[in-house]
């Protein structure tokens, strides 16, 4: 194997880790050092605004496998850890998360297990999740259990973007067209050979959560509407029970009106119009979040712009610039 093409990538997607980041060199060059196969750890500042940047430049001059792509801007998480993917050499790439949250140990396991059983992917799945409060639990299992529905069984319930990829697979997410892919799902959906490896998951070594419940909300609608049409259908079905519904309304009006009821009926007609009212907002906005991805899709500007690479000898080109 030649010196381009380490044995193992490591992808590290961060923004503002300045903190976690002397323990995370520590600890991630000690496994990979012992792997005693050349490997490169790209790490992919997101548009930092604190000194990640300079920790990092200043890591790589004792750690040379270190290499720095920074972004000119924060693009998002998913976006960061693609152009991490898209630019990693490694026959084999593993993506992982700053905060050590996921322990850089597994890598070893998830490598050996790809090996042995011939893998293209194997996912870090959380062994339980005792450390999480019981809304966090709560919305983990509604999210991964609409995601199966969704996409198949094909995901695994309790794996995030801590995973192993091979060359393969890799080049396989290279030929897609979506810009902003939701890995979780459409790394599953790509169908090769997978396995998964458990693990505890620890807690955050440093610093503050970069993803707040917030930005867990917008993961979750994103997975919903870049990989379905459901919500769609959803709202044909509301339209039609408000049809349904307004149908028996008006039968209950004519009635009160025979019956010389017009006037306390009132309230019936004051609930319809709220309900046909939320009913069509409701539809609005989820026509809204696809003619808006439709509208993304037709810009076709890049997910993320790479400011600086220090790998200069790097020669894959970024399919997404």
């Amino acid at each position: 194997m030649v010196a381009s093409e380490p044995a193992l990538s490591v992808v590290v997607p961060m923004y503002n880790e300045e903190s976690v980041l002397p323990l995370l060199v520590a600890r991630l060059r000690g496994v990979l050092d012992a792997l005693g196969e050349p490997y490169e750890v790209v790490a992919v500042d997101d548009g930092s605004t604190d000194r990640t940047s300079v920790a990092l430049l200043a890591a790589r001059r004792q750690w040379p496998q270190l290499r720095v792509l920074r972004l000119r801007r924060n693009s998002g998480h998913q976006p960061a850890l693609l152009a991490g993917l898209m630019r990693a050499r490694g026959q084999h790439v593993a993506s992982i998360d700053a905060d050590l949250q996921d322990p850089p140990e597994t890598i070893v396991e998830m490598l050996r297990l790809a090996r042995e059983k011939n893998l293209d992917i194997v996912y870090g799945v959380r062994a339980d999740r005792r450390a999480d409060s019981a809304f966090k639990r709560w919305t983990a299992s509604v999210y991964y259990r609409l995601m199966r529905r969704i996409a198949g069984n094909d995901v695994p319930a309790h794996a995030g973007d801590f995973r192993l990829l091979s060359r393969a697979a890799v080049e396989a997410l290279r030929e897609l067209p979506e810009r902003r892919p939701v890995l979780r799902l459409v790394v599953p959906w790509l169908g090769f050979p997978s396995g998964e490896v458990s693990y505890e998951r620890e807690g955050r070594a440093a610093g503050r959560t970069k993803y707040p419940l917030s930005r867990m909300i917008a993961l979750a609608a994103d997975s919903v509407t870049s990989f379905s049409a459901a919500p769609l259908r959803v709202a044909t079905w509301l339209g039609l029970a408000g049809v349904a519904i307004c149908g028996v309304l008006v039968v209950l009006a004519v009635v009160a009106y025979f019956l010389g009821a017009t006037v306390s009926g009132w309230p019936s007609l004051y609930v319809a119009i709220l309900f046909l009212g939320a009913v069509q907002l409701l539809c609005l906005g989820l026509l809204g979040e696809y003619v808006a991805r439709i509208y993304t899709a037709v810009q076709a500007r890049p997910a993320y712009y790479v400011a600086e690479d220090t790998d200069a000898a790097a020669s894959m080109v970024d399919s997404l610039k």
